[in-house]
């Protein structure tokens, strides 16, 4: 099994922080954020390898951070060749880019450089592979729908699969979120092709392939319990650093 650390983005929201460092590398308490993930990937005895995605703007800092890790993982760079907003892949773009580029053909764990939650990563991989041979996604419950509208809106039906699933709605009717934290085998790999294909154009937010994979093929939801952080803008991220 491989992981993808999604760490190509601009981060605007996060200006002028971010704007000539990448957010994965910004500190929670005395490491990296990215450093969290990493650690929750290496107690995974599956995973051989992991797969970080940036861009050509910030590769340079990812060269640097990946000589401090001691992960027993091999650690891969992948440029995604993009240098500014504007011509910037997206998520999906940087899947299939990485999957292509890098010929991966094994089950896939795919995590956003800015996902910070309680706990491991080992229940929601024991729960994926039971789902084999279909793809499952991290969900969080926020429990207040109204605080749902920033992001991916999910509906679990029987047996926990995505019932329904809405980018952003304006009025969310489930508290349930995803997390941008994805298990994809490697039979489902070639639908990222298919996607890329149909779509002919830059679809940024991953929630939108989902909501695509969900009406040609089941995938299941695997909700995490505790705290979860997603570092989108300079109110969430002073959010996470008083909790480190």
């Amino acid at each position: 099994m491989k992981s993808l650390i999604l760490a190509a983005g601009y981060a605007t929201r996060l200006y002028p922080l971010t704007k000539h460092f990448p957010k994965p590398l910004l500190k929670l308490g005395k490491k990296p954020i990215i450093d969290y993930i990493v650690d929750k990937i290496d107690k995974i005895d599956e995973i051989d390898e992991i797969f970080v995605i940036t861009n050509s703007k910030f590769y340079s800092k990812f060269v640097s951070w990946k000589k401090t890790q001691k992960t027993k993982k091999r650690i891969t760079l992948i440029d995604d060749l993009t240098k500014t907003l504007d011509d910037r892949r997206g998520a999906i773009g940087d899947m299939y880019f990485a999957v292509s580029r890098k010929k991966i053909s094994s089950d896939l764990l795919v995590i956003g450089g800015d996902n910070i939650f309680d706990g491991g990563l080992a229940g929601f991989i024991d729960f994926s592979k039971r789902k084999k041979p279909h793809a499952s996604l991290g969900v969080y419950d926020l429990k207040y729908k109204r605080q749902a509208s920033r992001y991916g809106v999910i509906k679990l039906g029987a047996g926990a699969s995505v019932a329904d699933f809405k980018e952003k709605p304006a009025k969310p009717d489930s508290a349930l979120v995803a997390m941008c934290l994805y298990f994809f085998p490697k039979a489902k790999l070639g639908f990222l092709k298919t996607y890329t294909e149909e779509k002919k154009n830059k679809s940024d937010a991953s929630g939108f392939y989902i909501d695509w994979l969900r009406q040609r093929d089941t995938i299941y939801g695997f909700i995490f319990r505790g705290k979860w952080f997603d570092i989108g803008d300079k109110q969430f991220y002073k959010k996470a650093k008083s909790s480190f």
